[in-house]
């Protein structure tokens, strides 16, 4: 198993919320096998997102996909998530 945590700012937390319950079915399709949505405590708009896939090569392959980067833009992502791979 492997997965990602995705660390970003968002302008509006609940706008970005919107846009990304909207794309739950390409994250399947992608090969996300599980998801999680955490806020930091003291700074909602600060999120973290972790999802589970089977091998780091789906995890890197979903990540370079542009519709996922259009639909963190259109989300209101600020500036470049970090993202980091486990296995």
């Amino acid at each position: 198993m492997a997965f990602s945590l995705v660390l970003h700012r968002v302008a509006d937390y609940d706008a970005w919320r919107t846009v990304y319950d909207s794309v739950a079915e390409a994250e399947k399709d992608a090969g996300v096998t599980d998801q999680s949505v955490h806020r930091m405590a003291d700074d909602p708009d600060n999120v973290l997102v972790i999802h589970h896939f089977n091998t780091v090569a789906a995890a890197k392959a979903f990540f370079d996909n542009p519709d996922l980067k259009d639909a963190m833009q259109r989300a209101g992502v600020q500036g470049e998530p970090r993202i980091e791979f486990f296995e």
